[in-house]
């Protein structure tokens, strides 16, 4: 009789919980620029309020607001050396993305199977970790083989780079180790949280690369409203995260155009086809039929909670990558049994809002994904349809702050302060909904004003407030 596990999960968005099962075929067994050092004050307040307009400055000491998601300079892009893919591979993403030459990090490699050992991996990390400059918050592998690393047990490449290869992150059905990443407003997560996400191209050839990363480019700024599908099958060992997914179609509505399919007692119903403008689908299967015959927009997520859906080329599982190859531009699946802890996969709510909020796909995969280390993130890491494009301006009588980057159910706070040493004043504070606003208007200071402030949930601890930046 098979196990089953309740579990609680940690919330990212919303709330949800799951059942551990296994899911094998077989039974179980098998910050911006003018950003400063964080200054952490209280835990935000429930009921903020604004004051009334008390002064008459003239200026908007320049400050700017930080900005959302991660650049090329961010990104360190890994090449097996010698490896005629994964060289191809590098040198048209370098182009297409202006990754800066210094963060081309090369290293030798056996790009033969689709393992590596605990102990090779350790030398791997050793090396890139010493190359990379210290600059660097995340990084792009880019050849094909090895997409995991086994010792005691196994851990996609992606998390092991991350994280570290150890047996706390994996082995089978146990619960493991939370990423510190998840539901996190860090906009620096090798600064914040000695943490770099990674992710695997994914693709064997290189025009499937090519065609990965251009769908990635075309994707920035490209503000799209949909379309999202997201379905409770009739496979219910597979469908344990539809509690996430029910509640999204009501609370997106108006932003984007999400449908919740509900087919857990007909499983005609399981899968989407001839569907166009696909932007999400995340369902639970096995293997999702017709998955070629929907049509993706650029930047398009998308998954299917199994339990190999990480192994390249995927083992009687449909494998994430396959995805890719239907014009998705990423995916994560598992590359050990991980039981159907729904902790150890995408959740829905959360990689929504933070893609929208001007996340890239890299940020907003990893940090939808509570406890990481049996997956593989594979796809266009740079992927951005919602940036953000910040602005801090003096509008009439009034400061206008527009941002896509406010985090739902927070607070926020401008203030001032006069001289170098003056305490902070509170000038205007801001309690953000459920559906955060993209455009905020404050009073402006005293004329004798010489500084400001912009307040908001901490990079490493969304409870508390922090100093997100700071004007010269």
């Amino acid at each position: 009789m098979l196990a089953v596990k309740i579990i609680s999960t940690r919330v990212g968005s919303p709330g949800w919980a799951g059942l551990a099962l296994c899911l094998a075929l077989a039974a179980c067994g098998g910050g911006g620029a003018s950003s400063s050092a964080p200054s952490v004050s209280s835990p935000a307040s429930p009921n903020p309020t604004t004051p009334q307009p008390i002064g008459s400055a003239s200026t908007t000491f320049g400050l700017t607001l930080p900005r959302q998601g991660l650049v090329a300079a961010d990104l360190g892009v890994i090449v097996a050396a010698g490896d005629p893919l994964s060289e191809a591979v590098a040198a048209y993403y370098q182009t297409a993305r202006g990754i800066p030459a210094a963060n081309i990090i090369r290293v030798k490699l056996n790009t033969a199977s689709a393992t590596i050992s605990d102990t090779d991996f350790a030398a791997l990390k050793s090396d890139v970790d010493a190359k990379l400059p210290a600059g660097v918050q995340a990084t792009l592998v880019t050849w094909a083989a090895p997409s995991r690393v086994v010792g005691a047990c196994a851990m996609g490449i992606t998390s092991a780079l991350a994280l570290g290869y150890d047996a706390k992150y994996c082995g089978g059905c146990n619960s493991t180790t939370a990423s510190g990443y998840f539901g996190s407003e860090s906009q620096r997560p090798w600064t914040d949280l000695k943490l770099r996400p990674s992710m695997l191209l994914g693709a064997s050839t290189l025009d499937a690369a090519k065609a990965l990363i251009d769908r990635g480019v075309q994707a920035d700024a490209s503000y799209p409203t949909g379309d999202g599908y997201l379905i409770r099958t009739s496979d219910s060992s597979r469908s344990v995260r539809y509690a996430d997914f029910a509640a999204l179609p009501a609370a997106w509505a108006g932003r984007l155009q999400l449908s919740y399919i509900d087919a857990s007692t007909n499983s005609a119903n399981n899968a989407i086809s001839g569907k166009s403008n696909v932007l999400f689908y995340f369902t639970g299967l096995a293997s999702v039929p017709g998955i070629s015959s929907n049509s993706f927009r650029p930047g398009a997520a998308a998954d299917h909670l199994t339990s190999y859906g990480g192994l390249i080329p995927g083992a009687g599982q449909m494998s994430a990558v396959d995805w890719l190859a239907a014009g998705a531009t990423a995916s994560y699946g598992t590359v050990e049994e991980p039981c159907n802890y729904s902790n150890k996969f995408p959740q829905a709510s959360n990689l929504i809002d933070q893609y929208y909020r001007g996340a890239t796909l890299i940020e907003a995969y990893w940090k939808s994904v509570d406890w990481p280390g049996q997956g593989l993130f594979v796809g266009e890491p740079l992927a951005q349809p919602f940036a953000d494009k910040p602005s801090f301006t003096l509008v009439g009588n009034q400061y206008q702050i527009v941002t896509r980057a406010l985090r739902p159910n927070s607070s926020y706070g401008l203030e001032y302060r006069v001289g170098a040493s003056g305490t902070w004043t509170s000038l205007a504070t801001f309690a953000i909904g459920a559906v955060p606003p993209q455009t905020l208007s404050s009073p402006l200071p005293p004329a004798n004003a010489t500084q400001l402030r912009w307040m908001g949930p901490c990079g490493s601890n969304a409870l508390l407030q922090c100093a997100l930046s700071i004007s010269n």
